[in-house]
């Protein structure tokens, strides 16, 4: 099973903490979308006989695509791939976007899965972080979709400069009450070269206080668990019957595809990227070549990426797995770098797999990290 990520790399503004590949000109959209359905072609035997069990868009903002486009795209991959009886085709989309026109339009497509960008109910967060939308906007963007889609998630942000506790789990209660059955949860990071990075630098926003974010995702476990949610991947919270198909498969280490500008490609042996740059990019596979750099992973690479990605999910790490993929050599190493963080109760070992602890779960990127092999002996 695979998946193929389509990366749409326009956006109508840039959001303050965005270090992702998009542009505000949508001038040359029309030619992208030519080139992201040439460039499926183009690519169409480097998952072998793979079977496509999720399509995502993502962004930059997708829901700037109009149902025709989106449906040739969708019918792109169904021509050239080998996809699944029911595969699970997401579409990343911004509140301001999700008019009762254009729902009715998604809802004759084949996108069966919606990802909303909701972020904040505050409209000081919102203005803090240049989102497109109002307070206003979020609600009202729920209270449609969910009346044409079943399978919705929304995005939130905690650790926001000046959001309270009190505030959060206002946020959260909101996001509870319209019954949405997929929340995705992310720390606001400050990422180089962003406005969020030089208006903290200026002074004129409050830099990011860890410890008020590490309390406020503690919040949110507590709540969303109590609510039915299965907390299966640091960020991500389903219901049982609604984990994301694609998400999980990121995290399990499944193969995918990235078409588009900037879009990352993975097939268990190496990754591969696309030019971060849409002139390139249209130009280079107008001439029927393709704009990407690879690179070949080690087997050190694989086990440290097996450990990061496995830490974060509720899948963990399984020992007999490093043992039979990487050798005696690296479970040993494993597990004497996991003796510390056992002992601090941030890690556990059940059933063969190392867990992080609830209290661990927050930290479990910088743990990772620190259980990586450097060397290749």
């Amino acid at each position: 099973m695979a998946g193929i990520y389509i990366h749409i790399p326009f956006c109508k503004q840039a959001c303050h903490y965005c270090d992702f590949h998009f542009s505000t000109s949508l001038k040359k959209k029309d030619d992208l979308i030519q080139c992201l359905v040439k460039e499926l072609r183009l690519r169409k035997n480097e998952l072998g006989n793979e079977v496509i069990e999720t399509i995502y868009f993502g962004g930059g903002t997708p829901s700037l695509l109009n149902r025709d486009e989106l449906s040739l795209l969708i019918d792109a991959v169904y021509k050239f791939y080998i996809v699944s009886e029911h595969p699970e085709i997401t579409l990343e989309a911004n509140p301001d976007d999700l008019s009762v026109k254009q729902i009715n339009e998604l809802k004759t497509t084949q996108v069966n899965r919606l990802s909303i960008g909701i972020q904040s109910f505050f409209e000081r967060d919102l203005k803090l972080m240049n989102r497109g939308h109002s307070q206003k906007e979020a609600k009202a963007s729920l209270s449609l979709a969910t009346q044409y889609f079943d399978n919705i998630s929304l995005d939130l942000i905690y650790g926001i400069p000046g959001l309270s506790n009190e505030e959060w789990i206002e946020n959260i209660e909101i996001a509870l009450s319209y019954n949405v059955p997929h929340i995705s949860c992310y720390a606001l990071t400050v990422e180089p070269k962003t406005a969020l990075e030089s208006f903290i630098k200026k002074g004129i926003i409050d830099n990011v206080d860890d410890d008020l974010a590490q309390e406020q995702f503690h919040i949110l476990v507590e709540k969303l668990e109590a609510s039915g949610f299965v907390n299966y991947e640091l960020s991500n919270f389903g219901k049982p019957k609604y984990i994301s198909k694609n998400n999980s498969a990121y995290w399990l280490g499944k193969p995918y595809l990235g078409i588009g500008p900037s879009a990352h490609s993975f097939n268990g042996d190496q990754r591969s990227w696309n030019v971060s740059n849409n002139t390139k990019y249209i130009k280079s596979i107008q001439k029927n070549e393709l704009p990407v750099e690879r690179e070949v992973l080690t087997i050190t690479d694989k086990f440290n990426e097996y450990v990061m990605t496995g830490l974060r999910t509720i899948w963990g790490v399984s020992l007999k797995g490093v043992e039979l993929s990487f050798g005696n050599n690296y479970k040993k190493y494993l597990l004497q770098q996991s003796e510390i963080y056992i002992k601090q109760h941030l890690l556990y070992i059940e059933d063969d797999k190392l867990l992080t602890t609830k209290k661990g779960k927050f930290l479990s990127d910088g743990i990772a990290s620190n259980l990586f092999k450097i060397n290749l002996s």
